[in-house]
């Protein structure tokens, strides 16, 4: 419960409301007991268990699951067959993670700019960065909102490119009444604590393709085989024997982590209403606000919203972006920023990336905010959370002349 304060004659919140948070009841604690007491806490029949879950959700064929998000888009990566010259197209208004693991297999990735109403990946900035080396598409699913599916897959179509959907904020969310999950060659998701179902760490790819999934199993053990059909050499002696046939890594994800994902993906549903109840109740109290512009939603998007964005036309605000943070951390309303444009990184630019070249995702990233949102809040916990950034708003609001 909330902690109040009288200040001024105002109540005044004095405990924290956090941008993000796990939800993890006694069922989860009991799947994850149930496996540290069994024969089994490595890779073993909840692995199998969770993949089935998955496939069974999203309506995808295969799903490989990983020790995280950022492995996931990896071996989607390694799947794809990107190696030294090949180039990948992504936004740089995510997590490094979307375009680090290109530069895992020896590519390059190249950044499209973002729509500036939505802050997706642009289809038409894709077109423009497309080029005789270009061998995939990583479009992410900012915020949880689905990105032009369609438009995206008939240029992956249209020029022969892979297409991978970073969905690490999206599971839950719906495209034309289709979970994401069954709609991109391959789809990652990611179960990071923020993340909309959690397993402390971990994340998997869903594929309908069979080659594909083969190849994402390599790429997560090792890339060993224990499957006949798959093995070159002619001496199997007994059921010891497997065969290395590719270079891969060791992405496995524990059966624990597998149990509680598990567990969290039962209450999927309950989390997305929830998340789309407090995304709307923002959205009420913010569109008539002047000063905060929302995130627009494609109308093919059935959004279940990982993060909530405002973004401050801050010409009609006294105050920088980072004053307007401090001021709702002041407010007892923890807000944080996402994402830092990727390529303004001292990596990247040590590598020959410039600002400048995303001009929209720049502007927008220079101007916005995440707020809280995960399904815990109460309806006090929003009510306080808009009460902060009206109570700001109005502090640093410029007088009309």
């Amino acid at each position: 419960m909330e902690k109040l304060a009288i200040e001024g004659g105002c109540p005044v919140r004095i405990d924290k409301i956090f941008y993000g948070r796990q939800w993890i009841d006694e069922n989860d604690i009991n799947a994850v007991e149930e496996v540290l007491r069994s024969d089994f806490i490595t890779c073993g029949p909840k692995v199998d268990e969770l993949e089935r879950a998955l496939c069974q959700y999203t309506g995808a064929k295969y799903a490989v699951v990983v020790n995280s998000g950022t492995s996931a888009l990896h071996c989607a990566c390694i799947a794809a067959g990107i190696k030294q010259g090949d180039e990948v197209i992504t936004t740089p208004l995510t997590f490094a993670a979307s375009a680090n693991c290109v530069i895992y297999c020896g590519g390059r990735p190249v950044f499209a700019d973002v729509d500036s109403s939505t802050y997706n990946i642009d289809p038409d900035s894709i077109r423009d960065c497309i080029t005789k080396n270009t061998k995939a598409i990583i479009a992410v699913d900012y915020t949880g909102q689905a990105v032009e599916i369609d438009e995206i897959r008939k240029i992956c179509i249209d020029n022969n490119l892979v297409f991978i959907e970073d969905a690490a904020h999206s599971i839950g969310t719906k495209y034309k009444g289709e979970n994401v999950g069954n709609l991109a060659d391959m789809t990652c998701f990611s179960f990071h604590p923020v993340k909309t179902i959690t397993g402390g760490e971990g994340g998997a790819i869903l594929t309908n393709d069979e080659n594909l999934y083969r190849k994402l199993m390599l790429a997560r053990t090792h890339g060993i085989t224990h499957d006949e059909s798959m093995m070159e050499d002619d001496m199997h002696e007994g059921s010891w024997c497997y065969e290395q046939i590719s270079l891969g890594y060791n992405y496995r994800l524990t059966d624990f982590q597998a149990a509680l994902i598990t567990s969290q993906l039962r209450k999927l549903d309950i989390f997305a209403k929830r998340r789309k109840e407090i995304a709307q109740r923002y959205n009420e109290a913010f569109s008539d606000m002047p000063e905060i512009i929302i995130q627009k939603e494609i109308s093919e998007s059935d959004t279940c919203r990982h993060l909530y964005i405002i973004q401050l036309k801050l010409e009609l605000l006294k105050c920088t972006r980072r004053e307007f943070f401090d001021a709702m951390s002041a407010e007892n309303v923890q807000c944080q920023v996402h994402y830092i444009p990727i390529y303004w990184f001292p990596y990247y630019r040590h590598m020959g990336y410039k600002k400048g070249i995303c001009p929209k995702a720049e502007d927008i990233y220079e101007r916005i905010m995440s707020i809280p949102l995960y399904p815990k809040m109460t309806d006090q916990d929003v009510e306080d959370v808009i009460r902060a950034v009206k109570k700001v708003v109005d502090n640093y609001r410029i007088a009309e002349q």
